[in-house]
């Protein structure tokens, strides 16, 4: 890492020097943003796999109760399941009594509310990294109005080593806030992409299996 050697009074120091010496509320807020970002980043890896959103049971259970002819016991295969294609199919089951257009709309809003729980962690890591810098900006204008405060109260004295100490400063704070946001806007893309083709796989899946559930049956 190159190191940043700045002259004050005899003294040098590197990047860590310099992140001790911005060190305040912007600050604060960036680095909380980070701890916040990399938990999510965790949890989407973990949770955004195949085997998760799309698994292949629920489908599979479906399937096997059609092809017994016992639609009715569906429900209950399901039981408490909230994924995307169990949550479709049951809404669907459900409104089976009011026809066939009306049991691919319920599927399409439970599926659709599904897939809502699995892309708002998404959508708050985007927030984050959209937020990161402005709030890094939002720091350099202070420090930089710091700088120039400092400035004036010398009476214009200062050297050229204490303004590009307060400048330096003043700047770190915008590079936490791409060092925030870079990371951020790049995982939630990723994540979302990935959301997106297997929310369609499981949606595919469930107006499928919606099509063969018969309809005003009886459990």
């Amino acid at each position: 890492m190159t190191t940043l050697v700045l002259a004050q009074d005899g003294a040098t120091g590197g990047v860590w020097w310099l992140f001790r010496e911005s060190f305040d509320a912007f600050t604060i807020i960036l680095i909380l943003g980070s701890f916040v970002a990399v938990t999510l980043i965790v949890r989407l890896a973990l949770d955004t796999r195949d085997a998760v959103v799309a698994p292949d049971a629920p489908p599979k259970k479906v399937r096997e109760q059609l092809d017994k002819n016992d639609p009715g016991s569906i429900e209950r295969v399901l039981g408490q399941d909230d994924g995307i294609v169990a949550s479709a199919v049951r809404a669907a089951w459900k409104a089976r009594s009011r026809g066939r257009p009306a049991m691919r709309e319920a599927a399409e809003i439970a599926g659709s509310n599904a897939c809502g729980r699995w892309t708002r962690p998404v959508d708050i890591l985007r927030t984050i990294g959209e937020l990161g810098p402005l709030v890094g900006l939002a720091g350099t204008v202070w420090g930089m109005i710091l700088a120039f405060v400092s400035l004036g109260e010398t009476g214009g004295t200062a050297g050229p080593t204490d303004l590009s100490l307060g400048i330096s400063k003043a700047l770190f704070h915008t590079l936490l806030g791409l060092v925030l946001a870079i990371p951020c806007v790049l995982s939630a893309s990723l994540f979302r992409a990935r959301l997106d083709r297997h929310c369609n796989k499981a949606m595919s899946d469930a107006l499928e299996l919606v099509d063969r559930l018969p309809v005003d049956a009886h459990p």
